[in-house]
């Protein structure tokens, strides 16, 4: 059985200003950079052979933080990138029009084919995610790699292999450093293909270290 830990960056300057990110980059905040290391040092023990991360920034940094409790390189993969969200990144909520916020919306209230203008689509980041996460079942027999991806990005995988639409994402609490756990079995007795094992997972973050929003 291939187990495949998925891990979201840690917080950014843009989280702490309500803006949406997608794929323009902000910094970790002092904070974030302290996730990476609670998460990190969590793996230290779970005998990670390889860290593939998005090559946003923001993922990037955060891997680099992790590579130094599991002593792995980190290599990138652009399919591990958080939704394109077209002509909104960049922007606070707070000043986005009705229609604006209706664009968002589509997205995750919304439906499959919902997006962004210049964006994408639920549907399309899901695909690409899920390339992404297959592409670990190429990797040698024994290998436990980590994934360092985003908060759209990673639920909507989650929720497509759990059978939910794409959109389902937002029905996933994924915080900050928050860690989760897919399978790939073959059994006799359960489903063969891809399990999700745990999703969210933040008993390795202290209490200072999940923001307001968070706890």
């Amino acid at each position: 059985m291939l187990q495949v830990f998925l891990v979201r960056h840690g917080e950014t300057l843009w989280n702490t200003e309500r803006r949406l990110q997608g794929q323009s980059d902000s910094p970790l905040t002092p904070q974030g950079e302290q996730q990476a290391k609670q998460v990190g040092e969590r793996l230290r023990s779970y005998g990670i052979t390889h860290i593939i991360s998005s090559d946003l920034g923001r993922t990037r940094q955060t891997a680099e933080i992790i590579a130094r409790y599991c002593q792995c390189p980190v290599v990138t993969d652009s399919r591990l990138r958080e939704l394109n969200m077209g002509i909104l990144e960049t922007r606070r909520l707070s000043e986005l029009s009705a229609e604006e916020e209706g664009w968002r919306k589509s997205l995750v209230d919304g439906t499959e084919q919902g997006r962004i203008p210049g964006g994408e689509s639920m549907t399309e980041l899901a695909g690409r995610m899920q390339q992404a996460l297959d592409a670990c079942r190429e990797l040698p027999s024994g290998s436990r790699p980590v994934l360092v991806s985003h908060g759209m990005a990673l639920g909507s995988l989650i929720s497509t292999l759990l059978g939910l639409p794409a959109y389902a994402e937002r029905r996933l609490r994924l915080r900050n450093c928050s860690l989760s756990r897919v399978d790939y079995q073959h059994s006799e007795w359960l489903a063969n293909g891809w399990v999700v094992e745990t999703a969210g997972d933040v008993a390795h973050l202290t209490a200072d270290a999940l923001d307001e929003l968070q706890r």
